[in-house]
């Protein structure tokens, strides 16, 4: 329909040339409409961006806001990162155009969602109670998940996800999940066998909300096999 042809034709020549440098008759020529066409779907190119800017606004007012209702810091923190780069990937084309002119991040209404957004996610990342270390580094983790959204946004989505998370996971210092080599490890110094109870239950609320197994298997340190048997094991 029109409407959605509008839109996608404004994101493009947006990332393209520039929110500033395109105008609505530029807009109007790209989906092979009159001007006039196009003032009966938008009254202004601010509308226009308005419009795409929402979905990524609202979906990462949503992730933050259900991250905030983890029972644990650590779920808190985790689901906060991985809704964060999700968000973004799926959105990787409006953020894209945002990028492309920066002007647009700091300009109302735009701008204000963003900061306020930006500004929860440090704060859920460095958890309740956090020194100046500790707000640094979320900080420095909140805003490393979206910038390889925009400079490698040609990589497969999933790759690129992984690479991301384990980025942040550098950076928090956590043991993160290194790519699998060869077997399993058993018993003596290898992977775990179990997870503890907290994990467990963590572990489960992501893959219900659909995180891959592997990636889970990855995150927590565990064969695959270990990751299905606790989220079977209710």
């Amino acid at each position: 329909m029109t409407f959605e042809r509008i839109l996608a034709a404004a994101r493009t020549l947006f990332a393209a040339r520039g929110y500033r440098a395109t105008s609505m008759q530029a807009i109007a020529d790209e989906v092979g409409i009159t001007k006039a066409g196009l003032y009966y779907y938008f009254d202004s190119k601010d509308t226009i961006l308005h419009q795409l800017t929402r979905p990524l606004l609202d979906e990462l007012d949503a992730v933050l806001a259900a991250a905030e209702s983890e029972p644990t810091a650590e779920a808190v923190r985790w689901r906060a990162i991985e809704g964060y780069v999700d968000v973004h990937l799926r959105h990787r084309h409006t953020l894209t155009m945002l990028v492309r002119d920066m002007t647009l991040l700091v300009e109302a209404p735009v701008g204000d969602r963003f900061r306020t957004a930006i500004a929860l996610a440090n704060e859920l990342v460095a958890g309740p109670g956090a020194g100046i270390e500790q707000r640094v580094r979320a900080s420095q983790v909140v805003a490393g998940l979206a910038d390889p959204v925009v400079l490698f946004r040609h990589e497969p989505a999933d790759r690129l996800r992984w690479l991301i998370l384990d980025g942040a996971r550098a950076l928090l210092g956590e043991p993160g999940p290194a790519r699998p080599r060869g077997r399993a490890r058993g018993r003596n110094g290898g992977r775990p066998v179990k997870l503890t109870g907290e994990q467990v239950e963590q572990a489960r609320s992501l893959y219900a909300d659909g995180a891959d197994a592997e990636e889970l298997a990855h995150r927590f340190g565990v064969s695959r096999a270990t990751l299905y048997r606790h989220l079977k094991n209710k």
